[in-house]
């Protein structure tokens, strides 16, 4: 992280930023006092970035519980006249949507700015999804930059108008924003903070129907800023009849797609504030438009919502393009993946009749086949040495012991490749954090009509304090019969080694009041075994117990993450013995590098025999203690 760049005073200096370290200063250049955030791609940057600077600007920063939490905390701040950021990704709206629901009618009174990373196609989610149709429906404004410069400036202004509005302002960035890097022009940091105070006389309800009526008229306001606002923009002829009108990076993929098509007389309209709409910047351009082709993620939010102005307000027919009518879609249909500028491209020349043609290489398969061998395959895996895999191999195999059929629910992280080989494809549910012990216990109340197998649900360290306990307390009052697994690798590893409070560090590196899971567990009063993955046949032995148990109990499988564990020190090295590998003759079929799945266990087809890659090692040693030929060799052990 540029912490460098983002902490350099001087106003007016350009430096190189990502859109996330640009968000965290624009927040510093507002003079934010207090930043909350669950970890989550792809805004983990944001707070990652304030907490290392807090000692710096005498913020607060932290790692909350949940979303929700993490909401209410900056909230709070807001509440006392402070400046408060909140930062999620569209998964974490969800989980906080009630308390935001709540704090849109009530009100704020220091500006509060929700930042918000959608994830178009997916990259580090396990679904797309449109985080502006949850704040149209619980009447928050958004703001979605279209570069790494404006993900600065809106965050900054985005606090201005939160206390104008009394309202929270939400900042919608992408993936392609969060992590795109770019030149940054550095405006004035303001550093004074208001002393904070919330006394008798403050009250912040939401109690009573004059609310939602103050509500309307605060996005009324919002709407009547962003007619003005400079975050709106218009590039063409001053009276298009062929009018594209964007928003996000697609403003910027509009302008390179009218290029390539070499297309003259078509407007572009940048949208910087996609909700409350700005009605009257957009029925300047509506009415003298006869063709409007639309450019945004995810979903046809801007499109669904402007044609409806435009079918009120505008008597004459105007032809409207974009995912809602099919006309903008990538190979996998409108409103599913990434727009790029080769897409929108293509769109356009079937939308106005001109020809085009996608210059070089169009479309994966034909990517693939001229690359042939120099692509090689590579699956998604656990990184090598990764604990989750042997917690996985153990149940597995624990399972096939018991031999009733045995369930397996899933859950959010690192863990959730379960589904895929790296995991045995054992995981057959994944939702959202902390679903799979929720559908656990009702799935175990199903025994009164018949439903009479073993229930494993697999949850990792981090999301047990996010979202596990309602669910574990629930179970342990209905005794609800199912074995759930901790996979404790003791940090929030998928975003990128977080704390949370089963760790003995805060966010700023301060101490923290350690929350064991086993003291949870033990208040819930649930039974519970610590096991240590790595020792396969031992703990293979452990849940072909457990699952002969009744009643709700949880199985802690802690080893530290494998690339936390080797960080700074010598790893072990771990080789194949060539003479006592048998190769093809093996009675495992290639067990280390086919079916234990490692990425650094590798099979020689020349040779005909297996080998360890030692510069993807990470020298846990698990698949020597597998190995039915004793073949592999582990030296010098630190793990």
């Amino acid at each position: 992280m540029s912490i460098a760049g983002v902490c350099l005073e001087k106003p007016g200096t350009k430096v190189a930023l990502t859109g996330n370290e640009a968000i965290a200063r624009g927040a510093l250049e507002a003079g934010v006092a207090y930043a909350a955030s669950y970890p989550g791609s792809p805004t983990a940057e944001v707070l990652g970035t304030l907490s290392r600077l807090a000692g710096n600007f005498k913020l607060y920063a932290e790692w909350s519980v949940n979303e929700k939490v993490a909401m209410e905390g900056a909230a709070a701040a807001s509440f006392a006249g402070l400046r408060s950021l909140v930062v999620m990704k569209a998964d974490g709206l969800n989980v906080a949507l009630d308390f935001a629901g709540a704090l849109a009618i009530s009100g704020c009174r220091g500006g509060m700015v929700i930042v918000l990373g959608d994830d178009p196609n997916a990259h580090s989610s396990v679904r797309e999804e449109d985080s502006r149709n949850l704040c149209k429906a619980i009447h928050l404004p958004v703001l979605e930059p279209s570069s790494v410069q404006e993900a600065l400036e809106m965050t900054r202004e985005a606090f201005s108008l939160s206390e104008d509005l009394k309202l929270p302002v939400v900042v919608r960035c992408v993936t392609r924003v969060c992590h795109a890097s770019g030149d940054v022009e550095l405006g004035e940091l303001n550093r004074p903070l208001p002393v904070p105070d919330f006394t008798r006389d403050n009250r912040v309800i939401t109690f009573g129907i004059q609310l939602h009526a103050l509500q309307e008229q605060k996005l009324a306001r919002a709407a009547e800023w962003a007619c003005h606002s400079g975050f709106n923009s218009y590039t063409g002829p001053e009276n298009p009849e062929r009018l594209v009108i964007a928003c996000g990076p697609c403003y910027m993929h509009a302008l390179e797609a009218l290029d390539m098509l070499a297309a003259t007389g078509v407007g572009v309209l940048k949208l910087g504030v996609t909700w409350p709409l700005p009605h009257q910047l957009l029925l300047k351009y509506l009415r003298n438009a006869s063709e409007v082709v639309f450019a945004e993620e995810v979903e046809p939010f801007v499109e669904d919502n402007v044609t409806s102005l435009a079918a009120m307000q505008i008597p004459r027919g105007i032809k409207f393009y974009g995912k809602r009518s099919g006309h903008v879609a990538g190979p996998a249909g409108p409103g599913i993946g990434e727009l790029d500028p080769d897409i929108l491209a293509s769109s356009l020349a079937g939308i106005f009749g001109v020809k085009y043609e996608t210059p070089g290489v169009s479309g994966r398969a034909e990517a693939l086949e001229l690359l042939g061998e120099k692509m090689p395959d590579r699956e998604l895996a656990f990184c090598a040495g990764c604990p989750h895999r042997a917690s996985f191999w153990a149940v597995r195999a624990a399972l096939e012991l018991d031999g009733r059929g045995g369930i397996v629910l899933g859950d959010i992280g690192c863990y959730t490749l379960g589904m895929a080989r790296t995991g045995y494809n054992l995981l057959q549910t994944v939702h959202c954090m902390g679903a799979g012990i929720g559908l656990a216990g009702g799935m175990a109340n199903l025994s009164r009509f018949g439903f009479d197998r073993p229930i494993v649900t697999l949850v990792g360290d981090s999301t047990f304090y996010h979202a596990a306990i309602p669910a574990l307390i629930n179970a342990r009052y209905h005794n609800s019969s199912f074995l759930c697994v901790v996979l404790d690798n003791e940090t929030t590893a998928m975003t990128g080694h977080q704390p949370h409070p089963g760790r003995s560090v805060t966010a700023m590196g301060e101490p923290a009041r350690t929350v064991r899971m086993e003291e949870l567990l033990q208040g819930v009063g649930l039974p519970y075994v610590v096991q240590d993955p790595y020792d396969v046949e031992a703990t293979i032995d452990v849940v072909c117990n457990m699952l002969g148990q009744e009643g709700p109990r949880v199985l802690i499988l802690r080893r530290t993450c494998v690339l936390a564990a080797v960080r700074g020190k010598q790893k072990a090295r771990v080789y194949v013995d060539q003479e006592k590998c048998i190769g093809d003759s093996c009675g495992c079929g290639r067990f280390c590098s086919r079916v234990f799945a490692c990425p650094a266990n590798v099979w020689d087809a020349a040779g005909g025999k297996a080998r360890i890659d030692e510069a993807v090692c990470n020298g846990c040693g698990v698949c020597a203690s597998l190995c039915p030929q004793g073949a592999i060799v582990v030296e010098r052990a630190v793990l």
